[in-house]
């Protein structure tokens, strides 16, 4: 078996080793450029700093960190957008508290109303914020392959271990809320003449993943297709659709992505085809070890991580990708020969 996919040539290899151990400098400087608007939304710790990325949007970031009591699970980016009949907003944050935090911000930005939120896909780091938001009057959007994860036991035990890991931030009234309208393929709506379209670029991430476009703003948030300055974590996904999920990104033509994770994009081809070569790595490299019969343990013990090692989660994260690569490999090796 052959690795369908193969990591780029020296040229972008170059580029990312670079690239991911600079990262947050480039985000940094882009924004620098065209200063925008932040402020800090309360004294709470963790901080929770607003940033301004376009005229009307914005966004806040959370920590490159596992969730924890002492973070509030503040560790995914959130995103809204401010029109003329409302606020919408992307994604609901880890947790209530973290998600009333968020709409004090918006507050100190607008008093419209929250109109609605759209979920880029059904993660817990995601949506144990939805309730305060249902509770604003907002309309909750989604993939309808969230169902799936709504009703699993994966979802009752992940929320049952986060009302004790990460009390009180998640606690007994912490619940799992479904969208108010559920999509199964492209949709869009406009709110105060702004239009938001809603493309689903998955599987990937997520068999629901979600990219919310609002083209007047150029502006393009991607959800956990794309984490900015930090590993992903890959999961269960399909790594091949993954990556052709991320050339969708591309194809909107964004000036600023917002990702799931890590800072703005202000270099979306540069900084999204740094997830992408990093994926493609991990099938390069565990499709290899799965086509030459090498055991996991010693496929990963001999692998190259240095272009890695120093980017933020790759202790908690690369050792899982890899693991959960290789038994993709098996199984897409498995089928080559059905």
């Amino acid at each position: 078996m052959r690795p369908a996919h193969r990591l780029p040539r020296s040229p972008f290899l170059r580029a990312l080793i670079w690239g991911v151990l600079t990262a947050n400098l480039w985000a940094s400087m882009a924004l620098a450029a065209t200063p925008p608007a932040s402020f800090n939304a309360d004294e709470e710790s963790p901080v929770m700093t607003v940033m301004q990325v376009s005229e009307h949007g914005y966004y806040v970031e959370g920590l490159s960190q596992l969730g924890s009591k002492s973070n509030q699970n503040f560790i995914s980016n959130a995103g809204f957008v401010v029109t003329p009949e409302g606020v919408v907003v992307i994604d609901a944050l880890g947790s209530p508290h973290a998600a009333k935090r968020l709409i004090k911000a918006i507050r100190q930005v607008t008093d419209k109303p929250i109109t609605d939120v759209v979920m880029t896909h059904y993660h817990a780091d995601h949506i144990y914020g939805l309730q305060a938001f249902k509770a604003a009057g907002a309309h909750i959007t989604a993939h309808a392959g969230g169902k799936e994860y709504l009703a699993s036991e994966t979802a009752r035990l992940r929320l049952q271990a986060s009302r004790s890991d990460m009390a009180p931030w998640i606690d007994e009234q912490t619940r799992l809320v479904p969208a108010d309208t559920w999509v199964d393929g492209p949709t869009s709506f406009t709110r105060g003449g702004v239009a938001f379209q809603i493309t689903h670029v998955g599987p990937s991430h997520t068999p629901e993943d979600l990219a919310v476009y609002v083209p007047s703003e150029q502006l393009l948030y991607a959800g956990d297709l794309f984490f900015n300055g930090r590993l992903p974590f890959v999961g269960k996904a399909n790594s091949g659709q993954w990556i052709q999920s991320l050339d969708k990104l591309l194809a909107f033509g964004a000036q600023v992505v917002v990702p799931g994770h890590g800072s703005a994009s202000r270099t979306p081809k540069q900084d999204i085809e740094m997830t992408r070569d990093y994926l493609a790595y991990l099938r390069k490299t565990m499709g290899a070890a799965v086509e030459n019969f090498v055991p996991f343990e010693q496929a990963y013990k001999s692998t190259d991580w240095s272009a890695f090692q120093n980017v933020p989660m790759f202790g908690p994260a690369n050792r899982m990708n890899a693991y959960n690569t290789y038994l993709l490999m098996e199984q897409e090796a498995l089928g080559k020969q059905d």
